[in-house]
């Protein structure tokens, strides 16, 4: 859902940034590659010490980069599987790290190894949800559902509630709760997600066969 429409008011914000990088040479795989290293260093050098609101400022301010370094490769007329496929891939290595920060901060000072699993859990769902539309469609089936919780509403929910949690550090009271709520609210999101994609690739794949040549000879 919110694919749809952030991505197209962030993509026109951005657009004057990614044309400067364009002529300052930078290509779009650099953005992309130095966007998921920013992400991954943000989630698992602060998130493990709990410092979450340093932690979601500097893994917001190279977040952006997915959406940059398509809207580079546009403009420079540069599209290309190689860049799709490293930019899918290095979002799944991205968002690991988040919830992978998270279940470290939860197996270590946190102390609670049930949030730490239900972090864990997040991280496997969020994996497994895009694994499912992307093999769908590797077999010709169009995946035509979205879902409950999308990768934007996993990576919103999430980095809202521990940014909003640090500030507990800084004297809030009571937003320590945030976080737990949010992981939890992700969890469930994504069980549904994955739930949703799987009945829809099944019913899909039973139409797609039965509407195959020769499958009433063979009934």
């Amino acid at each position: 859902m919110l694919n749809k429409y952030a991505r197209a008011f962030f993509t026109r914000v951005l657009t004057p940034f990614a044309a400067f990088l364009l002529r300052r040479g930078v290509s779009p795989d650099a953005v992309t590659l130095i966007g998921t290293a920013g992400v991954m260093a943000g989630a698992l050098v602060f998130f493990p010490r709990g410092e979450f609101f340093w932690g979601t400022i500097v893994i917001t301010l190279f977040v952006f980069s997915d959406l940059v370094d398509g809207n580079m490769a546009r403009q420079a007329g540069i599209s290309s599987r190689w860049g799709a496929f490293l930019d899918s891939t290095l979002d799944r290595v991205a968002d690991g790290a988040i919830f992978g920060g998270f279940a470290l901060w939860y197996a270590g000072r946190g102390d609670d190894n049930v949030l730490c699993a239900v972090s864990i859990f997040c991280l496997a769902s969020g994996q497994v949800v895009s694994y499912t539309k992307a093999r769908g469609e590797s077999i010709g089936l169009p995946v035509a559902v979205n879902g409950l919780v999308e990768r934007a509403e996993r990576l919103v929910i999430s980095l809202v509630a521990a940014g909003l949690a640090g500030l507990h550090a800084f004297g809030v009271p009571g937003v320590d709760v945030l976080l737990p709520i949010a992981l939890w609210i992700v969890a469930v999101g994504s069980a549904v997600t994955l739930g949703q994609r799987v009945v829809t690739v099944r019913r899909e794949a039973a139409e797609a066969d039965a509407a195959a040549p020769g499958s009433e000879a063979a009934s």
